[in-house]
C-alpha cells in the first residue's frame, strides 16, 4: 500500500502540561472497564503510594463489583462501583481515568475524561481507527492534559537500556527489525442470537459503535476479532512489539505497508481478523532505508522452529534481540558481546503516568507516540482489509455519539 498524502501527520509540540499538584497530594483515580485487564490497573494502582482508586466503571454490573472487592482486597479501599462512568466526569475530586474497555471505547472515552479535565491512561491501541488516533493528540494539547499510552515497556528499566543503546548508534543503522507473536486461541464458534449475560447493559457497551444485535460469541473478549469493535490480532499484541519496533529504528510514518495472511485454522467460524498475518512496513531515514516486519500466528504457540525472541534488530555492526525485559547485543556472526535486564509489568509505567501528574516525570508513552505506533497497526489491518488505508481512516458512529474535540 502506497502512502499517500492523507497519511501525513502535522508535527504537535508537547507543551509544558505538568501539573502544578504537589507530590503529596492524593491522586485519585476512576478506572473503567473491569475486565481482567482492567482489574489489573485497579489493583496496580491501588498499591501505588499516595493513590487512590475511587471508583470502577463498567457496563456489565457482575464486573465491577468483583473488580471492587479485587481492590479492597488488595488494600485499597472500597472504590464506589459504576455502570456508566460519564457520571464520575463532573465529580471535580477524581483527577484521572484509566481506561480498559474494549477499543471502540478508548478515544471517545479519553477525549470525554480530558474534555473534564482528567488525565487519562489509555490501555493500547489508543485508538479503533486512524482518525480517533489524530483527535486524541488534539484533545491532549488543547485540554493540555497528561495522555499515557498504555505500551508498558517504555518503562521497563531493560528495554530502556537497550533503546538507548540502539539510539546512541552504538550498532550503526537499524536496517530491520522483526517482531512475533505466537500463542493457541481456539476458535470462537458460531455466535447466534441469545440472552444477555446478567447485568450487562449491551446498548451502553456498545456505545459509540453503530448498534449491532447481541450475540453469543461476542463478550466479554471474542469482540477483538470483529472490525466492528476490534482490530485483531494486529492491535490487540502487535502493538507493543511494533512500538519498540519503531522506537528502536527512530521512524514515524512508513512509505509503504504491505500485509499477507488470513484465516487458516478455523476457517468457518465467525471471527472476521485474520489468524496468520505478516505485516511488512519500509521506513526511509536520514542514514537510509529499514524495514519494519511483524509475524504473528495466533492458533500455535511458540515452537522450536521459531525465533525464541520477541524483537530482533538487525544493524551495521551487529543485532540486538529482546525477549521479555531482557536483551543481549551480538556481532556480526551472531558471538553475544553483552546483555542486560530489568524488571517488567505494568507498575513502573503506572508510576511514570502518577509522576508526571504530580510534576516530578515526562510520561515514558506520552499519547502522540502511542498514536504513531497503534497507526502502524491500523495500516497494517487497512492493507489486508482493502489495500487503500483512506477506505478506513474514520468509522461510522451511533448518531449523537461521533467525538468532538
Amino acid at each position: 500500500m502506497k502512502r499517500r498524502t492523507f497519511l501525513g501527520l502535522t508535527t504537535l509540540a508537547f507543551p509544558a502540561i505538568l501539573s502544578a499538584q504537589s507530590p503529596a497530594r492524593k491522586v485519585r483515580i476512576a478506572v473503567i472497564g473491569m475486565g481482567g485487564r482492567g482489574t489489573s490497573h485497579a489493583v496496580t494502582l491501588a498499591k501505588l503510594p499516595g493513590v487512590e482508586v475511587s471508583h470502577v466503571c463498567d457496563p456489565d454490573g457482575k464486573r465491577a463489583t468483583a473488580a471492587a472487592a479485587a481492590v479492597a482486597k488488595a488494600g485499597g479501599g472500597s472504590p464506589a462501583t459504576v455502570r456508566d462512568f460519564r457520571k464520575i466526569l463532573g465529580d471535580a475530586s477524581v483527577d484521572a481515568v484509566s481506561i480498559a474497555t474494549p477499543n471502540h471505547w478508548h478515544a471517545p472515552a479519553a477525549i470525554l475524561a480530558m474534555s473534564a479535565g482528567k488525565h487519562v491512561y489509555l490501555e493500547k491501541p489508543c485508538s479503533h481507527n486512524p482518525h480517533e488516533g489524530e483527535l486524541l493528540v488534539a484533545a491532549a494539547r488543547k485540554h493540555k492534559r497528561i495522555v499515557q499510552h498504555g505500551t508498558q515497556r517504555r518503562s521497563w528499566s531493560g528495554i530502556r537500556e537497550a533503546m538507548e543503546r540502539l539510539r546512541s548508534g552504538e550498532l550503526g543503522h537499524v536496517r530491520s527489525s522483526r517482531a512475533y507473536y505466537f500463542n493457541s486461541r481456539p476458535t470462537i464458534g458460531k455466535g447466534a442470537p441469545g440472552p444477555l449475560p446478567e447485568g450487562l447493559d449491551w446498548a451502553l457497551w456498545q456505545g459509540p459503535a453503530p448498534e449491532r444485535e447481541f450475540r453469543t460469541n461476542f463478550v466479554h473478549y471474542h469482540w477483538h476479532w470483529f472490525w466492528h469493535w476490534g482490530n485483531g490480532e494486529l492491535g490487540n499484541n502487535g502493538v507493543h512489539m511494533l512500538d519498540l519496533c519503531r522506537w528502536g529504528a527512530g521512524v514515524e510514518m512508513p512509505e509503504r505497508t504491505v500485509s499477507a495472511g488470513g484465516k487458516t485454522a478455523f476457517p468457518d467460524d465467525d471471527q472476521e481478523t485474520p489468524d496468520t498475518n505478516t505485516v511488512t512496513f519500509d521506513f526511509t531515514t536520514p542514514r537510509g532505508p529499514t524495514t519494519i516486519s511483524w509475524e504473528c500466528r495466533s492458533w500455535m504457540n511458540k515452537t522450536p522452529l521459531d525465533p525464541q525472541h520477541d524483537v530482533a534488530f538487525f544493524c551495521e555492526k551487529g543485532t540486538l534481540l529482546i525477549n521479555g525485559s531482557t536483551y543481549t547485543i551480538h556481532d556480526p556472526k551472531g558471538a553475544k558481546l553483552s546483555e542486560g535486564k530489568g524488571s517488567g509489568g505494568d507498575e513502573a509505567h503506572f508510576q511514570n503516568f502518577i509522576d508526571a501528574i504530580r510534576g516530578d516525570a515526562k510520561l515514558n508513552a506520552e499519547i502522540e507516540e502511542g498514536h504513531k505506533s497503534a497507526l502502524l497497526c491500523h495500516l497494517g489491518n487497512s492493507a489486508w482489509r482493502t489495500g487503500d488505508a483512506k477506505k478506513l481512516w474514520k468509522r461510522e458512529y451511533r448518531p449523537g455519539w461521533e467525538p468532538v474535540v
